[in-house]
């Protein structure tokens, strides 16, 4: 993600079960209440975001059925969620805020519930054993709005003049969708969403329908890569639509409102080069679809990287296409499972910035990482060290994002190109379709090396003042 209104002193420019991977169910099942218990946990377990996530069950895919009204902001959804428990089950939660459910079902029979704050509390009529498979239906309907972070900002579901910019990091799911709303949880999706003629309905994946009739437009998309609630998208607007296939069989889709055509075009152009220059840094690029929604909502003030296919709150320059799109890679494939360990995305992705203006005639990475140190003791910059910012209110700052990227550029200097490279690739590849922690990213740049790293980690990222 990148956000002016997220930091001060650097701009922000920023399938089904058998899919998603078995160490999931295992982190699951670490977080929440006791085993012994037979209620799911009210939250994950990250102290930054308690209430984000739930225990008890790993969910593996989300089908969506939506709804909206563009002109009366109402929507009307049902949400049947897949899900297996990783214990014996008598209740357990969902993430839900501010809208109405009407009917809950688990595997057909219908289930008490009751709402607790961002909680909607779900009571199957049988309990559920530890291993089962079950299936979670919720009917529910409202005004959806967006949530506020802990830094002031918006995510979620926010209104526009023609639609709606959806844009759930890290917290603002559960705006529009009943979730398992953390990281830790990666699903595969089914979007089917009907909106007036006229408008566009654009999710995650590869388009998979289009019909209209009545009047209205219902669109049905496909994700199946797992993927974390918060990089689920379901932006309505008026929009220009340009699809292609990459010469590597990458379906684009680009979806752009008019009034951010012009601005847009030329970035646009560069997404396939983008895509091929990372790849080739990176690894295979990991999804069956890419592309852009670049919507038109000045009141927004960041970017996200929405999994295959980031939005944008107008039009970009190319080093924000830069930073989304290698978010493919660090943080969307290889995802977190604590939102302190928010720089193995922030911080990759804007070392990707540098490296493409290092290898495309513009600053190396030297030069931009030498401008940043040379910023004084008192600076924003090193306020808090960025592998553990302190809160939830810190995590979109500028020492996650700057003093991350100067912590690998560190790295690179201590083990050389053809290793640190080779350490990125490998990164990448072992977490693919899964989870990081910056311990596991320290040892396999270790293991890479040769080389002790700890105190070289040590200072960069949790050391606190300028290094």
């Amino acid at each position: 993600m990148q956000a002016a209104s997220r930091r001060t002193s650097v701009l922000r420019r920023e399938a089904v079960l058998a899919t998603v991977p078995v160490a999931v169910a295992a982190l699951l099942a670490a977080a929440g209440p006791a085993s012994a218990s037979t209620v799911g946990g009210s939250g994950a377990g990250d102290p930054y975001f308690p209430l984000s996530g739930n225990g008890g069950y790993h969910v593996g895919h989300y089908d969506l059925t939506l709804r909206y009204d563009t002109t009366s902001r109402h929507l009307d959804g049902t949400a049947v969620l897949s899900a297996r428990a990783t214990q014996r089950l008598t209740r357990f939660d969902l993430d839900l805020k501010g809208l109405k459910v009407t009917r809950v079902t688990v595997d057909g029979r219908t289930a008490r519930f009751s709402r607790n704050g961002q909680e909607l509390v779900v009571t199957p009529s049988r309990a559920l054993a530890k291993g089962r498979e079950f299936h979670v239906a919720v009917s529910y309907n409202g005004t959806p709005g967006p949530v506020t972070d802990p830094d002031g900002s918006a995510d979620g579901w926010i209104p526009t003049d023609d639609g709606a910019f959806v844009a759930g990091e890290p917290q603002g799911a559960m705006t529009w969708f009943p979730a398992n709303s953390h990281p830790k949880d990666k699903s595969s999706y089914d979007f089917t969403i009907t909106v007036p003629k006229g408008r566009t309905a654009v999710a995650n994946g590869v388009l998979v329908g289009q019909h209209t009739s009545a009047g209205r437009t219902t669109f049905r998309w496909r994700q199946s890569e797992p993927m974390a609630a918060y990089l689920a998208t379901a932006t309505v607007g008026k929009f220009t639509v340009q699809q292609y296939t990459t010469r590597d069989g990458i379906k684009v889709y680009n979806a752009v409102d008019p009034r951010e055509a012009n601005g847009s075009a030329s970035v646009l152009k560069e997404l396939p080069s983008v895509l091929d220059w990372e790849s080739r840094l990176f690894g295979p690029y990991p999804f069956r679809s890419a592309g852009a929604i670049v919507d038109h909502a000045p009141s927004v003030g960041y970017a996200l990287e929405t999994q295959g296919r980031p939005i944008y709150d107008s039009a970009p320059d190319l080093s924000t296409l830069v930073h989304e799109s290698a978010h493919q890679w660090f943080g969307d494939s290889v995802s977190l499972t604590a939102w302190k360990d928010i720089w193995l995305n922030e911080g990759f992705a804007t070392y990707a910035e540098w490296l493409y203006s290092e290898q495309h005639g513009g600053d190396s990475a030297q030069k931009t990482f030498d401008a940043l140190y040379a910023k004084p003791a008192g600076d924003a910059l090193w306020a808090y060290p960025p592998g553990d910012p302190g809160s939830g209110k810190n995590i979109f700052g500028e020492p996650v994002y700057a003093r991350g990227a100067m912590a690998l550029h560190e790295l690179r200097g201590a083990v050389g190109d053809t290793v640190f490279f080779r350490i990125l690739r490998a990164w990448a590849g072992e977490h693919r379709y899964g989870h990081g922690t910056t311990a596991q990213f320290v040892k396999l740049a270790e293991g890479q090396s040769g080389v002790d790293l700890g105190s070289l980690f040590q200072t960069w990222l949790y050391k606190k003042g300028k290094p």
